[in-house]
């Protein structure tokens, strides 16, 4: 009787039902435990981390807090805790808990964890591709799902941060001069857009004396090659140069064995431009847009340009050449006047791994930046720090650096006679010299010699940056969001964004 009262009180699929919502409910409550026991061992200082579940998953935590000149996203950190901490798998998920503000550098920053270009014969033996699905947690003020139009964006600024990397990762047996003319090409085809292109004895023809001097002995020629965007509607024109030195050897004052090796990043300026040029377009730029490519390999030969060889450049000055390791001023100050001359352009921002003294100045994470206009070198500050390519200002006084190219017999000297009184500030004005100190515009310089990789492998500096600071021209409403230039930040004082550093964030 007990035994048909307990059956009809609990029949035995109700009862095994039971018991598995009890275990479930037990199993959460265990993983509810050790998730709240991961998050309270972490002590960032300045990041922490913590393996879960036989390390098959990882929660990582970010700097508590930050100082007035790193970005609030932490996104150097970033990088670092997505390489280091990501469980191995060809299906990996990351959780990125973030304010909305964050979301454009931390996609940036993740997307640099994940370089493109390898030769190691394990990934060509690989029959399986790895996915990576990234998802967003936005905290704080304005904390709903991201639209559509903003992932749409962050897909393109990535895509363009890995493009940039790949080009600089790629040695030069495999992106010379040629390749890297059909990357531009491959670009220009996928935006509907055909490059203009002028190389070899042509650029020798026309006056591009620095490109053409600086190229003239490798065995790919030289050129210089324009993408040009130009929407109905435009009411001011920009202007992006890139220093596209596929291969640095120094020429006949050629590098030593130490410091030759990682030459093949002196594209950097000209594949961050690429990059994103790209993503701008596909985002919609409502003004017209130029990316200029400078593109040559410094290299050794008969016909090499030698220590006092004098070059006409595009400009029409004449320039004695007292350092042929100081090339990347030469083809940049080509690019810069056949933007204003050919290009009509208001704005010009030229891009170049330009000096090893640029790391000196400000370091191995922020780019120097040099302009004739007060407001652009703060602009260039704060677009660093929205968009995670941090950047620090040099000091521009032409009146009292310029003096160090005076030549006996040319307009100028390529490079400076004391080595000892700010190498980057007067590589900059070399080129600044070219448009002339008393140009209308607003000129940009922007060194990124040590930012352009981490260690051994590139990190597509300069995208982020590039997209940020422009945000303003863009359709896009996330670009416009992170602009230093925008409407956005009209409405926050500078001085309240640079305090903007007591912050919690987790990387789950």
């Amino acid at each position: 009787m007990r035994r048909e009262s307990c059956c009809g009180l609990f029949s035995l699929p109700a009862v095994t039902a039971f018991m598995i919502s009890m275990l479930f409910n037990l199993i959460m409550y265990i993983r509810f435990q050790i998730w709240q026991a991961a998050l309270a061992s972490l002590n960032p200082n300045p990041t922490d981390s913590c393996p879960l579940y036989l390390s098959f998953a990882a929660v990582a935590a970010l700097p508590s807090r930050v100082s007035r000149h790193n970005s609030p996203s932490s996104a150097h950190f970033l990088t670092r805790l997505v390489r280091t901490c990501l469980p191995t798998g060809n299906n990996r998920c990351i959780v990125m808990v973030c304010e909305r503000s964050d979301v454009f550098a931390s996609a940036c920053a993740i997307a640099r964890a994940f370089p493109l270009f390898t030769r190691r014969s394990a990934s060509s033996r690989r029959t399986e591709k790895k996915h990576v699905t990234v998802e967003f947690v936005t905290v704080g003020q304005d904390n709903g799902p991201l639209e559509v139009s903003t992932l749409e964006c962050l897909a393109s600024a990535a895509d363009g941060v890995r493009l940039a990397a790949r080009i600089v990762d790629t040695p030069c047996s495999e992106m010379n001069t040629d390749d890297f003319l059909e990357e531009i090409k491959a670009v220009g085809n996928e935006l509907s857009i055909t490059p203009t292109i002028i190389r070899g004895e042509e650029l020798k023809q026309k006056g591009f004396g620095g490109i053409y001097g600086v190229g003239k002995a490798a065995q790919h020629p030289p050129a210089l090659a324009v993408l040009s965007h130009t929407p109905s509607g435009a009411t001011q024109t920009i202007a992006w140069v890139g220093k596209g030195i596929v291969y640095d050897t120094g020429g006949l004052s050629i590098k030593g064995k130490t410091t030759m090796p990682g030459m093949k990043r002196d594209c950097g300026g000209a594949a961050a431009i690429l990059g994103a040029f790209k993503a701008a377009v596909k985002q919609g730029f409502k003004d017209n847009l130029h990316a200029v490519f400078c593109l040559a390999e410094n290299s050794v030969g008969p016909t090499a340009t030698r220590p006092d060889d004098i070059h006409t450049l595009y400009s029409g000055k004449t320039v004695e050449i007292n350092n042929t390791d100081a090339e990347g001023r030469l083809v940049l100050s080509d690019g810069v006047v056949y933007a204003n001359k050919d290009l009509s352009a208001d704005i010009i921002l030229d891009m170049a791994t330009l000096t090893g003294a640029q790391g000196i100045s400000t370091g191995k994470y922020h780019a120097a930046v040099m302009t004739n206009s007060e407001q652009w070198e703060a602009a260039c500050v704060r677009a660093g720090r929205s968009s995670g390519d941090l950047a620090h200002p040099l000091v521009y006084c032409p009146e009292l650096h310029f003096s160090e190219f005076t030549s006996a017999v040319a307009d100028m000297k390529n490079s400076v006679a004391d080595r000892e009184n700010a190498q980057s500030s007067c590589a900059g004005l070399f080129i600044g010299s070219h448009l002339g100190f008393d140009w209308p515009g607003i000129w940009v310089h922007v060194d990124i010699a040590s930012p352009v990789h981490a260690g051994e492998r590139a990190t597509g500096f300069g995208v982020a940056m590039l997209l940020s600071l422009f945000g303003q021209a863009s359709e896009d409403p996330l670009l416009n969001s992170v602009s230093p230039l925008g409407a956005a930040t009209a409405k926050t004082a500078p001085e309240d964004q640079m305090e903007r550093d007591c912050k919690r964030r987790r990387l789950v």
